[in-house]
């Protein structure tokens, strides 16, 4: 069982990481309000707590010092939030707690509760009702009913195209509609995103279906602690049926006035009429692991919700070491209740020291692919990994894989 970021202070040995530089064209948990029929104009003036009072404050919360670079001025989403995803340090944030429709977005929590379930080589024969009670104008990958496919190919429609026609089939195949919703909510509440709503399991608009940029941050922290997630959502190009799709996260897949973003490694995006643009997106640079999510820009010129996140992803990368936090994105009910053994002794090391450690950088190396990207295996408690002779001293925290490395996917 992991151990939450405040009481474990170990280290592990790992592996050296290797980065492929991508090329292509193409807290004190507070109850949350109940959630309102229809989002507001305006934050509430009250919002939740979870991972720091400041985060529960409507406007921007960042803590602007010496040598700390200022936020973008251009930003106009009604909520992001910034932060370091190994540490779970919230470097900066906007609304981050307010209750918003998340459209495809809400697909990470999806993917985090059911993804497990299934081996990715099992196959499904589809039927009638699995496709039954999809949205009009819902985004699809194009399932074909009689046809039959493997959980691999569902999860590429999930993650690539968006398909609410492979979320309705992984959906019945997990027992349900009724049952896959019911899941979904339990685990996040288990993941204390507790402003999270959940009406459909593949975020298509529904009254009182809600998330927020914090939650969607726990959801995609959490996720990217499973290593076919990571492939997954990492993934620019694959064979789907008898063609070929293409990852529509533009940060990833770049398009004519987004470039790839540097490191960018994931996560997911959505669109729909209550929503807007809604995105999640990991990435690394130096060693260091930025989550950043984006809800809503007001300004609607094309991808701009891809341009705002870049830009937040900027900012922190080099505020990162510099910011004081706002907040932190809070562990699992899980990881909070049993803490590992040696932590409590961990902890009070760290305490002795006055800091979290060092965090030394694995190599890099550049090499080139042309069908996706991936991040390395999850570093596991207490695991020790040589590899030729070269290893890298990290600390364990809870949250996501210390080190990542993307390879070339056939």
């Amino acid at each position: 069982m992991p151990a939450p970021k405040k009481t474990v202070r170990g280290s592990l040995l790992v592996t050296t990481a290797t980065l492929l530089s991508l090329s292509v064209t193409a807290p004190a948990a507070l109850a949350a309000p109940t959630p309102s029929t229809s989002p507001t104009a305006t934050p509430p003036a009250q919002m939740s707590q979870v991972g720091g009072a400041r985060l529960g404050l409507p406007g921007t919360q960042v803590n602007l010092a010496a040598g700390v670079p200022v936020l973008p001025k251009d930003l106009t989403a009604r909520s992001w939030v910034v932060s370091d995803a190994e540490s779970g340090d919230v470097l900066a944030a906007h609304n981050a707690h307010w209750r918003l429709p998340p459209a495809s977005t809400l697909k990470m929590l999806f993917a985090d509760t059911v993804l497990p379930r299934f081996p990715k080589t099992t196959e499904h024969k589809v039927v009638p009702n699995d496709l039954a009670g999809m949205g009009v104008g819902s985004s699809v990958v194009g399932i074909k009913e009689g046809r039959t496919y493997t959980v691999h190919d569902l999860w590429l429609g999930v993650f690539l195209r968006s398909g609410n026609d492979a979320v309705h089939v992984l959906s019945a195949m997990n027992g349900g509609i009724a049952r896959t919703v019911k899941d979904m909510q339990d685990h996040a509440d288990e993941l204390q995103a507790l402003d999270t709503h959940v009406v459909s399991p593949d975020g298509y608009d529904a009254p009182r279906q809600m998330s927020s940029a914090y939650d969607l941050t726990l959801f995609a922290r959490s996720g990217l602690q499973k290593k076919d997630f990571r492939d997954y959502c990492s993934t620019v190009r694959a064979k789907f049926g008898d063609g070929e799709i293409q990852n529509t996260n533009r940060l990833l897949s770049g398009d004519t006035d987004v470039p790839v973003y540097q490191g960018i490694a994931g996560v997911k995006n959505g669109n729909t009429t209550n929503a807007g643009a809604t995105f999640t997106g990991v990435a690394e640079r130096n060693g260091r692991v930025l989550l950043v999510t984006v809800m809503n820009p007001e300004k609607h010129e094309h991808n701009e919700v891809y341009k705002e996140t870049a830009k937040l992803l900027d900012w922190g990368f080099k505020a990162a070491g510099k910011v004081s936090p706002v907040g932190e994105l809070v562990p699992p009910k899980s990881a909070q209740s049993t803490p590992s053994p040696g932590a409590t002794a961990s902890a009070g090391a760290a305490g002795k020291t006055g800091g979290s450690g060092s965090k030394p950088v694995a190599s890099a190396t550049a090499a080139r692919g042309s069908s996706g990207v991936g991040i390395a295996l999850a570093v596991a408690g207490g695991l020790l990994v040589l590899l030729g002779g070269g290893v890298f001293l990290v600390n364990r925290r809870w949250p996501l894989p210390d080190l990542m490395r993307r390879r070339t996917r056939s």
